[in-house]
């Protein structure tokens, strides 16, 4: 059961921007709050896969409008040899007060991520007057483990952030700043596949099938699992879980309480069935980079912007590639891991997480107004 690198699609509704010179939109009540950060662990009822990870938690990064008289300080992680830049934050500051709740925004990491990868955005947002809530992927995320699992069962993600909804309702403080009614979700590259299947798209093994075999190029497994297909097939024979998981990709993982999606650069588009993605009935909006290489936009972005009706495709210029879309790097970061940290000549990260964060600030805030 391969993976999809790339594609073959016509954009449908396309924005070609510029990335200088933007300013960040404002957001619910056109106010820049202070922001505050904490952590949570959730513990989902009934039976649920952990797809081979060590804890049976979800561990999820919280950031939400703070107080006036909040501290914010530098955050950097990991502390003792930082690689990333999480902004400045409140850590467990006292939130601000909201007459009627503020909205939720749940954040999906990529591959082999993290929730803390998506600081720049969580930290934007809520600034903006948005709680913004990550979470780390069992099996897929690199303060866990990665396994075979948590690479595979990739509509598994979609009951995680059910789960995390869930527990921010269910938290005796966040609970108290949530409006319930206002929810939303965002997602980088698989974390991107993800947030389409809360909003209603199913995958069709089938089809991705079918598509690999005339794409075989594309759908080279990665490096961490060579003989993937072999894994697969004798992980199935043993494991009864991981069969009855396979077994439901094709279910339905939407929550209905996920009002609109904001997808960066999202993943695997020809894992959907086109129908199912037609019958998408929630706002979405997709910003991708034009030098992406890893999900380009011809078969990820662009795929899901014409099967969705109303999606809107928004193609940052030039050479922006994928991982742009990570926290902004140390120098340590851009010695230990430049294809992650290290950007083309030209390319401003700092100034596309700006534009990109006023992006999904103004999306989230018309979206979810009511």
């Amino acid at each position: 059961m391969p993976t999809v690198k790339t594609g073959c699609a016509v954009a449908g509704v396309l924005t070609v921007l510029s990335v200088s010179g933007t300013a960040m939109a404002q957001g619910t009540g056109g106010a820049a709050y202070k922001v505050g950060m904490t952590l949570r662990k959730f513990t989902p009822s009934g039976d649920f896969h952990w797809r081979g990870s060590k804890e049976h938690t979800l561990r999820v990064t919280i950031w939400y409008p703070a107080g006036a008289g909040a501290n914010e300080v530098a955050m950097a992680v990991p502390p003792a040899a930082p690689m990333w830049d999480a902004g400045r934050v409140a850590v467990d500051g006292a939130p601000a007060a909201a007459d009627r709740g503020f909205p939720l925004v749940v954040m999906s990491h990529g591959t082999g991520g993290a929730a803390i990868q998506l600081a720049w955005l969580g930290v934007a947002l809520a600034r903006r007057g948005f709680v913004t809530a990550a979470v780390n992927h069992p099996g897929n995320s690199v303060e866990d483990v990665s396994t075979l699992e948590g690479f595979i069962l990739r509509w598994e993600r979609a009951r995680d952030l059910r789960a995390v909804i869930d527990g921010m309702l269910a938290d005796r403080t966040m609970s108290k700043i949530v409006d319930a009614k206002r929810i939303g979700a965002a997602g980088f590259s698989l974390g991107g596949f993800t947030v389409m299947e809360i909003a209603g798209g199913r995958t069709d093994m089938t089809e991705f099938l079918r598509y690999c075999a005339d794409h075989k190029e594309a759908c080279a497994p990665p490096s961490e699992f060579p003989n993937l297909n072999e894994q697969v097939k004798a992980k199935a024979r043993t494991d009864a879980q991981f069969r009855a998981s396979l077994q439901r990709a094709g279910d339905s993982y939407r929550d209905e309480r996920v009002r609109a999606i904001f997808a960066i650069a999202p993943a695997l588009g020809h894992s959907f069935a086109p129908a199912s993605l037609a019958s998408i009935a929630i706002p979405v909006r997709i910003v991708v980079g034009h030098g992406d290489q890893a999900a380009p936009a011809e078969g990820n972005a662009s795929y899901f912007a014409k099967s969705i009706k109303g999606a809107r495709l928004d193609i940052l210029p030039g050479s922006v590639g994928h991982y742009v879309f990570l926290d902004l790097p140390t120098p340590k970061a851009k010695k230990e891991l430049p294809l992650l940290a290290v950007d083309p000549p030209g390319v401003d990260r700092a100034a596309i997480h700006e534009r990109v964060a006023g992006m999904a600030v103004e999306f989230f805030s018309e979206a979810l107004k009511q």
